[in-house]
């Protein structure tokens, strides 16, 4: 197991052009503060380096808000009270380092507002009822209560966040006022939508649906709830938000 040190002190950080990135993206993105000791705690429980853009996110970042928060990328933690938790606790991480555990569907590295999961495949997904590669990126989507591959890793998924390609992604997703009720919410709030997401009312007329600020832990129980019930498989661990 690397030493924090190992991994921190690299030749060639991902950090200066991640931020130059964050600096020109096509999206509006907010960087959050960072915790940094939790941000090291992330970086030895995953055993990453400042190389990685998931490494340069936890010792630098507190998370980043992306579309005026309608993702949410996690990273070492907000220093701040009532920010974004860090991968460690999305992904409940043992409370003392543990060279032999290691997060068992993949780990969570995002949310947005409306319950969609992005997860980091881990080494076996078909295992675990995971679509994609090891180390590829997939998405729990809320309107089918299904994980979709993203056929890319990490890096350039923080990438394409950024290169406001979301309009066609969530295409059919979006309301009108999305961003003004999105940018209003707290940290800890998602957006129930009613009737949800998966059916056909909402699929015929986004608009008529109601809404409201509801605690992110609801909005990702509910969506949990009814993929057991109605989808091909039990969805696992959606994350600890």
């Amino acid at each position: 197991m690397r030493e924090i040190d190992e991994l921190t002190n690299v030749d060639d950080p991902a950090w200066p052009e991640l931020r130059e990135t964050l600096s020109a993206s096509s999206a509006p993105v907010e960087v959050l503060s960072a915790d940094v000791s939790e941000g090291r705690r992330c970086l030895l429980q995953m055993q990453v380096t400042a190389r990685s853009v998931l490494g340069a996110l936890a010792l630098n970042t507190g998370g980043l808000l992306v579309d005026d928060g309608w993702v949410r990328v996690y990273g070492g933690g907000s220093a701040t009270g009532g920010g974004l938790p860090s991968l460690a606790q999305v992904n409940r991480f043992p409370a003392d380092v543990d060279p032999v555990w290691h997060p068992a569907t993949g780990l969570i590295v995002g949310h947005d507002v409306v319950g969609g999961v992005f997860a980091l495949n881990g080494g076996d997904p078909a295992a675990v009822g995971r679509p994609g590669a090891p180390g590829q990126m997939t998405y729990f989507a809320p309107d089918t209560l299904q994980w979709e591959a993203m056929e890319m890793g990490h890096s350039a998924w923080v990438s394409w966040l950024l290169s406001g390609r979301l309009e066609t992604f969530y295409d059919g997703l979006r309301w009108p006022d999305w961003r003004e009720e999105t940018a209003a919410l707290a940290f800890s709030q998602g957006i129930s939508v009613f009737p949800f997401l998966w059916s056909k009312e909402a699929r015929a007329d986004l608009a008529a649906t109601s809404r409201r600020p509801v605690p992110m832990r609801e909005v990702i129980g509910v969506a949990a709830d009814f993929a057991q019930q109605m989808g091909p498989s039990d969805p696992g661990f959606l994350g600890d938000v």
